[in-house]
């Protein structure tokens, strides 16, 4: 997939997972943007960086629905929202934990960005997805489920997430908006379960396939 003009995020945008993250849920959509460079696509490796290495493991898997948007829009009203839809693709919001709560004063950015921290597989188009409220979501990491959930659970759902995105600011064409994760990520569990060297992250959805990649250390990615 190309790199997109903008990745918006959103966070604890499913009940189950925000208990998890030991939050509450929220009232309004919890937004974070990553950088477009962070882009990879099915079956390239996730490289953990370095600066990922200390001062703990860190790295975590977020399996999402992600929605490609197919024309610039603003100020949609939700009921016309699914009409901006270009196509919908499986992403892992990969997380750098710390980077995200400690180190970055408290912005999720920095820990949602590094290299390689946002794969997504290719789009498959609007049309040939009825209801992107009617989808499941697995996330297995190698080979052990971890993520079961479904889109119909989401907090905000997509069309309200595109109407609210768009309420005064122009979302160009080719904007990828991740939708959020269900439970079951690493930080979640005890203990965590983080990513390491040779794990494989697997994201299947409904519809859309499954996206798979493969975790090295940037030390041997080389």
């Amino acid at each position: 997939m190309e790199r997109p003009p903008a990745i918006f995020g959103i966070g604890k945008n499913y009940a189950d997972h925000a208990a998890e993250m030991r939050g509450e849920v929220p009232k309004r959509p919890v937004v974070f943007m990553k950088n477009p460079a962070s882009i990879i696509g099915n079956d390239e490796p996730i490289i953990i960086p370095r600066i990922c290495a200390e001062p703990q493991e860190q790295v975590d898997y977020e399996g999402e629905l992600a929605v490609i948007l197919g024309r610039d829009c603003r100020d949609v009203e939700e009921d016309d929202a699914l009409g901006c839809v270009g196509g919908y693709a499986i992403a892992n919001d990969v997380s750098a934990r710390w980077w995200q709560k400690e180190g970055s004063g408290g912005q999720f950015i920095r820990g949602k960005s590094f290299d390689t921290f946002c794969p997504i597989s290719e789009p498959v188009a609007a049309a040939e997805v009825p209801d992107p409220q009617a989808l499941s979501i697995r996330t297995t990491v190698s080979g052990e489920l971890m993520q079961d959930g479904h889109t119909s659970r989401m907090i905000f759902p997509v069309a309200r997430l595109i109407a609210e995105l768009s309420r005064g600011t122009t979302l160009l064409k080719g904007t990828v908006i991740l939708t959020g994760t269900p439970s079951g990520v690493g930080f979640g569990r005890t203990p965590p379960r983080f990513l390491k060297e040779d794990d494989v992250v697997e994201v299947s959805i409904d519809g859309l396939g499954t996206l798979r990649n493969e975790v090295r250390s940037e030390d041997r990615a080389g």
